[in-house]
């Protein structure tokens, strides 16, 4: 929402992602690998034009990029938890995304009406999510065997990222602590 509670066009582009999230759980948990393949291409060009629409429009606030990124942590999470229980990726992916995301709107006081404050590895582990959703749908849709055989090194590999950018943040916040 705008300041003046108007729905802008970048923040119905983000609602309009938040709002793909339970079809794509659904159809990846069903194995509908075309239904969820077409919820993941509405998902990713919906991320890719909301900030330049609002940016273009002059719309932009930190709130409209806390619904963002929430969004983002939401549509990965679940479609993470949907690849999980079909045993594809690991469940621990499932539980350190929205760790790593709540720790990154803590440290960045987004209640106190501050931006978000991102690092270059956590923006690296935020498209790696995309990228291992898109990649582990397209491969069961195209039958790519050769890349499902990756994708559980992958998601182990992003756990391992995850980990070292949570305490990355946990570190700097602590030093930043005690020099206040």
């Amino acid at each position: 929402m705008s300041p003046g509670g108007v729905l802008t066009w970048a923040n119905a582009l983000t609602l309009n992602r938040l709002l793909l999230c339970l079809p794509l759980y659904l159809f990846i948990s069903s194995a509908s690998w075309l239904w969820a393949s077409v919820c993941l291409f509405f998902a990713v060009l919906s991320d890719i034009f909301d900030g330049k629409v609002a940016r273009k429009q002059g719309n932009t606030s930190p709130l409209g990029g806390f619904f963002d990124h929430a969004t983002d942590a939401i549509l990965v999470t679940t479609s993470c938890l949907a690849l999980a229980q079909s045993e594809l990726i690991s469940f621990w992916l499932v539980w350190l995304i929205p760790v790593a995301f709540i720790q990154y709107s803590l440290d960045s006081r987004i209640l106190s009406g501050h931006a978000l404050r991102s690092s270059a590895l956590g923006r690296a582990n935020g498209i790696g999510y995309f990228v291992l959703v898109c990649c582990t749908v397209g491969s069961h849709l195209l039958g790519w065997t050769w890349l499902q055989s990756i994708i559980p090194m992958f998601s182990w590999a992003l756990v391992a990222s995850t980990v070292v950018s949570i305490a990355d943040r946990l570190q700097a916040t602590i030093r930043a602590t005690r020099l206040q």
